[in-house]
């Protein structure tokens, strides 16, 4: 597996610091978004990480990138407009250095918001995945109508977004892959391999390399 490349994306009010993994050629090139910034939230976040590296493993091209204001990306926080703008750039990007390659979207918390937001707006993405959606501090309306596939995938202890919100907002909805980690939490703290394989289930042959050990 090649190392993680260095990237600055360019985005709306400057440089976004980003870690890229090239993949396979004809493999889906990934965007991956972090949670929230304001509490923490970076492209190193444990979820995030073990995300990126189950995609990775896949043969898919990764970038995961950090947010406005974070890290040694340019510009300030934005209540989650600009940051959705962020993730289109990044997903503008990606679309760039893999123009043949399928195009997916994925968040994790808040990152769900952010990312949702820019693949809703953009029509070469074919596949979203949502990692603990906060359904219950952002507002996903304009995912209303939306037919394209989603895998959500949700811990049924998570004590930050509750459990029935998430259930009750993929409910009836078809194109949703709904994923119930039994006793995992927010963070996934002793759920990552199970989060992992619910997040790529049905997508891809199974591989033997397990996820490494996370940052």
């Amino acid at each position: 597996m090649s190392q993680h490349i260095k990237v600055t994306v360019p985005g709306p009010v400057g440089g976004l610091q980003g870690l890229y993994h090239p993949g396979e050629e004809e493999s889906p090139a990934v965007v991956v978004c972090h949670p929230h910034p304001q509490f923490g939230g970076t492209m190193r976040n444990k979820v995030v990480y073990w995300m990126s590296r189950a995609f990775e493993q896949q043969g898919c091209s990764l970038l995961r990138f950090n947010f406005r204001g974070v890290g040694e990306s340019e510009g300030v926080w934005d209540e989650g407009r600009g940051e959705s703008d962020d993730a289109r750039a990044a997903l503008e990007w990606m679309s760039q250095m893999h123009p043949y390659a399928p195009l997916w979207m994925a968040g994790f918390s808040f990152g769900c918001y952010a990312g949702l937001q820019a693949a809703r707006t953009d029509s070469r993405v074919s596949h979203m995945f949502a990692v603990a959606p906060a359904v219950n501090l952002w507002p996903f309306a304009f995912m209303r109508g939306e037919t394209r596939p989603i895998t959500v995938v949700s811990g049924t202890d998570d004590e930050i977004v509750p459990f029935a919100r998430v259930r009750a907002s993929v409910k009836d909805k078809a194109h949703i892959q709904f994923h119930a980690i039994e006793g995992a939490g927010h963070f996934f703290p002793d759920h990552m391999p199970q989060m992992s394989d619910a997040l790529l289930e049905g997508l891809f042959e199974k591989r033997s390399d397990d996820v490494a050990s996370a940052e």
